[in-house]
């Protein structure tokens, strides 16, 4: 079985979303600790989850990025291993270096709440290889700080990389070319603002997001 590993700061509060979501697409799933220094053995995936790390205080993520787990975290991302960061997850991966970018106050100056359309930028990836690239997709957001700021140059290695995940097809924050999730140089790393664990039950309201899970979990098990 398929090992996750699901990060949990003092103030998230969707790590047991994103648990549950990858318990379905049948991961065997392991909560850690800010404090712990080290991740499960084995383990094939590491979320880093949405909510408040530490009240979001200093800047958002800027904290948890300096955890003893996020350490690991970092390690394991640059020996190859794969990580999702939702929402602050998002904001901790770039906190860490592990993303480019940063992002910042939504441009409205207002926390936003509500489904989005999403489009599907690229396919070629571990987290989106069961869409179709130009597919639009319905999932959450539920920020603050969401508005993604690179400076030109990282725009365009990411254009020219193909490691936009996803963008806004009504951009709600800010970002800049409506960026709403991209991808590490590996590909093997995404971070995303919009919520896919808020979208993978239809007692939620949608299922958009569990054709990432599923395409997860089929990538790793043939691995």
């Amino acid at each position: 079985m398929m090992k996750a590993a699901v990060v949990v700061f003092p103030g998230s509060n969707c790590d047991r979303d994103l648990a549950v979501a990858f318990e379905q697409a049948g991961f065997d799933v392991s909560m850690v600790w800010h404090k712990d220094s080290q991740l499960p053995e084995a383990v094939d995936i590491v979320g880093v989850p949405g909510g408040f790390s530490y009240g979001d205080y200093l800047r958002c993520g800027a904290i948890a990025a300096q955890s003893p787990i996020c350490q690991a975290v970092v390690a394991h991302a640059e020996r190859g291993g794969y990580a999702l960061g939702v929402c602050n997850g998002f904001q901790i991966l770039t906190e860490t270096g592990v993303l480019p970018g940063a992002l910042l106050r939504n441009a409205g100056l207002k926390y936003i709440c509500r489904t989005v359309d999403l489009t599907v930028a690229t396919s070629d990836s571990a987290f989106t290889q069961g869409y179709n690239a130009g597919d639009v997709i319905g999932v959450p957001i539920a920020h603050h700080d969401g508005n993604y700021y690179a400076d030109d140059a990282t725009v365009a290695a990411l254009q020219d990389q193909d490691r936009i995940a996803f963008t806004y097809v009504d951009n709600p924050n800010g970002s800049v070319a409506d960026i709403a999730g991209i991808l590490s140089g590996n590909r093997r790393v995404l971070g995303m603002m919009p919520h896919p664990e808020r979208a993978a039950d239809e007692g939620h309201g949608g299922t958009d997001g569990v054709a990432m899970f599923r395409a997860l979990s089929g990538l790793l098990t043939d691995a």
